[in-house]
């Protein structure tokens, strides 16, 4: 792993305004997010500030907010967000502190789903000849490969059933060698990883929970089973 602990200090800001009023970011100044195991997936509902957390994330460790690599940095202009810039982390091994010392060693990338074919095409993809969701496996073929810190924003969005189990068998070759990984995602398949730690986002700020025990899981796994239970209070 490479770091172990995320937290953020801000003095003299108002809890009423955003991001301040976050309950995740709330926590993340209070309590500090604690990185058990080398791929951490946040969970959440729209609006929960899941996004807003691995954004920050991300920022804080150096990478462009934009999405892109270690070599990419605020292609936007538009530097830091106001939460990015005052995140900091405390390293899990040598390897952490020698990054965390240094921004030139750091190495990672953060993957978006908004932003990602412009990340690509900075990256030389060339996203226009493959399809979105190739686009998003040429990246982890080709940039997620070395020890480092690599933070992404609901990959699943792009991609099918079985490109999102490619996708887990990148991240497990990843995290073999050395890398660790952040992941924001709202996939019951992808956070089925073994060995994953899985935080629940929302309301009360931050808890961990076990991949049988999401509610994502449980509405999919009923809704599988039993489709008209749900249709029936949406459609007419």
């Amino acid at each position: 792993m490479i770091v172990e602990r995320a937290y953020a200090h801000v003095a003299g800001h108002d809890e009423g305004e955003w991001p301040w009023s976050v309950p995740c970011v709330r926590w993340l100044m209070e309590e500090g997010l604690r990185f058990t195991a080398p791929v951490t997936f946040l969970v959440g509902e729209n609006g929960s500030g899941k996004s807003t957390l691995v954004e920050a994330l991300a920022e804080g460790f150096g990478l462009d907010s934009w999405g892109g690599s270690h070599d990419w940095r605020y292609a936007t202009q538009r530097g830091k967000s106001v939460l990015g810039e005052r995140v900091r982390f405390e390293a899990a091994t040598s390897r952490g502190r020698r990054m965390l010392a240094s921004r030139a060693a750091r190495k990672g990338f953060f993957l978006r789903a908004e932003t990602a074919l412009d990340a690509l095409d900075r990256e030389g993809f060339a996203p226009d000849a493959v399809s979105h969701g190739e686009g998003f496996l040429a990246a982890f073929r080709g940039k997620f490969l070395q020890p480092g810190l690599y933070v992404m924003d609901e990959p699943e969005a792009a991609l099918s059933f079985s490109s999102c189990l490619e996708l887990l068998g990148h991240l497990d070759q990843l995290v073999k060698r050395g890398g660790q990984v952040i992941c924001a995602t709202h996939s019951p398949l992808l956070t089925a990883l073994p060995g994953a730690d899985i935080v629940e986002v929302g309301e009360h700020g931050l808890r961990r929970v076990a991949w049988r025990d999401l509610a994502l899981v449980d509405h999919w796994r009923r809704y599988l089973a039993d489709p008209q239970a749900y249709l029936r209070h949406v459609l007419d």
